[in-house]
């Protein structure tokens, strides 16, 4: 089958120079565009040069803008709802309704690029590391918050990043070469993010990233699971986000076998003797 164009985006988007990435970010961000646009119009609503159109065309796998433009069309005609949206695309059906239908086709351009085997394999490692950290920034926090929370009802030994007070060289001072490291890359990425994928690396722990845009700081991680995040409103939709950590963590907790519920067993225990819940 032949790869949709906005996964070809996607997949192009830690190779691409900056002026081409910046067109990217437009393509992605309104990908209904390139429908309805000439080359030039498109270089003028990305800024970018002429010549950036048809060199990040070339690098998606299209010989041309033209030809670009009638796979969107075609992906457009076939029902690709996500495609329809530009920065001029009025709601149809209130906002409840354009919520959804985006939320919707997040969550299928996100999960048609996972597999069990992914998921599996990264639920495996997280049960037999000695530690397991989750780091996020930003919109990542809450993420990582959650991650943390939830696989901590089977996984002994836990940490969340950052923490109040801390320095990440104080925390991650302590990564071993058998720890797992969930990093929560989401937009707008900080600095630092780049810092903290080469300190897992230079560790030798294992790195797994979930991230809404693929960049160059966090090729070399063990698993990656990008989440589509394309709003037609101001925020970022999180909706895939959100999916995909519940994913892991219900993974996880199903995988971890005897110890996993020993462990479930002794929290509920400690529910009844604090009388908590």
């Amino acid at each position: 089958m032949t790869k949709p164009f906005l996964l070809r985006v996607r997949d192009a988007l830690p190779e691409l120079h900056p002026s081409e990435h910046k067109l990217a970010e437009l393509v992605l961000d309104f990908p209904g565009e390139m429908a309805g646009y000439t080359a030039t119009e498109i270089a003028e609503l990305a800024n970018v040069s002429n010549a950036t159109v048809s060199r990040f065309v070339r690098r998606i796998g299209y010989g041309s803008f033209d030809e670009a433009r009638r796979a969107v069309r075609d992906e457009q005609r076939a029902g690709t709802a996500l495609l329809r949206f530009s920065s001029e695309t009025p709601q149809r059906g209130g906002a409840v309704a354009a919520h959804f239908e985006t939320s919707q086709q997040n969550l299928e351009l996100t999960y048609g690029a996972i597999d069990d085997a992914l998921i599996d394999d990264l639920a495996e490692a997280l049960i037999a590391a000695p530690r397991v950290w989750f780091v996020g920034f930003r919109a990542g926090q809450p993420f990582a918050q959650y991650l943390g929370w939830q696989t901590s009802q089977v996984l002994a030994n836990v940490s969340v990043m950052p923490r109040a007070g801390e320095t990440l060289a104080e925390s991650l001072a302590s990564l071993s070469p058998q720890d797992v490291v969930v990093l929560i890359a989401l937009r707008r990425k900080p600095k630092l993010l780049a810092a903290v994928a080469d300190a897992v690396v230079h560790a030798g722990a294992a790195l797994a990233v979930i991230e809404d845009r693929p960049s160059p700081e966090t090729v070399g991680a063990r698993w990656q699971m990008t989440c589509v995040t394309s709003a037609d409103g101001p925020l970022m939709n999180h909706v895939s986000t959100m999916a995909v950590c519940n994913l892991v963590a219900a993974r996880t907790i199903a995988l971890s076998g005897a110890s996993g519920r020993s462990r479930m067993a002794a929290i509920e225990d400690g529910h009844r003797r604090f009388d908590e819940l």
